[in-house]
């Protein structure tokens, strides 16, 4: 915990995890909101600790969605397994090449990734709808699923990172053919291989603030159980409502980082 810190800080830091790990049970991109404050909360901070500190909290947050979803939501945990070690995998390339690349160079990329995201999402009304298919999935569509939402997705969040969650979301459904609560499912096992393998990493870095981590991370969790049963409980028009705000402020966060 830095010295320095305020309990006003510590007070917010923490409001700031517990929204976050709301959001990404629901659907993805909770750490648009706790990366930044984290920021804004340690301005002295070394950059890689700020990140660690992050992970450590995601982790928790993103694995206690994933017990929920897992424990009552009508999904089939196997497919979940398979994108997910793809996406360890996808990630760890990712982390491996992101200090070689300028992210002022990638935001509009991103940036024209999430329009159209937004735009396929606003203009098809019925997707995400439709309940997830009965029998298994295809051998096609499970390999789609792996090299896109697992390998590619994977490499984009170790190289990148902010809306990972919300294009699982939309990638699993899309590809699986799931209802957007059964890709939320999905994807939240498949984040839980991501932020490990990443934490495995910063630990071994020695870059983690492990008292402040930890407490964040407690709050996390409770977020996190709590917007999984949320989710569960609303169903898909109350996560696709989400989705699409969650879109907006991704897309308001990149421009101000861009043209800011």
């Amino acid at each position: 915990m830095p010295p320095d810190m305020s309990l006003t800080t510590l007070a917010l830091l923490c409001l700031a995890a517990l929204a976050a790990g709301w959001i990404d049970a629901v659907v993805g991109g909770g750490g648009l909101l706790l990366l930044p404050a984290l920021l804004v909360g340690l301005p002295h901070t070394p950059t890689a600790y700020v990140l660690g500190t992050n992970k450590s909290a995601a982790v928790v947050g993103t694995s206690a969605a994933a017990a929920t979803y897992l424990r009552r939501a009508p999904f089939d945990p196997r497919p979940a397994a398979r994108i997910g070690l793809a996406a360890a995998g996808g990630s760890l390339a990712g982390a491996t090449l992101a200090a070689g690349i300028d992210s002022a160079v990638l935001r509009p990329v991103i940036m024209g990734v999430l329009v159209a995201v937004l735009a396929f999402v606003l203009l098809r009304p019925g997707f995400g709808r439709a309940a997830a298919p009965a029998g298994p999935v295809t051998r096609r569509r499970m390999l789609a699923a792996v090299l896109v939402a697992g390998l590619g997705i994977g490499f984009y969040d170790g190289l990148i990172g902010p809306g990972t969650g919300a294009f699982l979301v939309l990638a699993l459904s899309a590809l699986l053919r799931a209802d957007l609560v059964t890709a939320s499912a999905t994807a939240k096992v498949v984040n839980v291989c991501t932020n490990l393998g990443a934490l495995v990493t910063f630990s071994l870095q020695g870059t983690i603030l492990w008292r402040l981590g930890l407490l964040l991370a407690l709050f996390n969790l409770v977020g996190g159980a709590a917007g999984a049963r949320t989710a569960l409980k609303r169903g898909t028009g109350f996560v696709r409502g989400v989705l699409v705000v969650v879109v907006v402020a991704l897309l308001a966060k990149l421009a101000l980082d861009q043209w800011g």
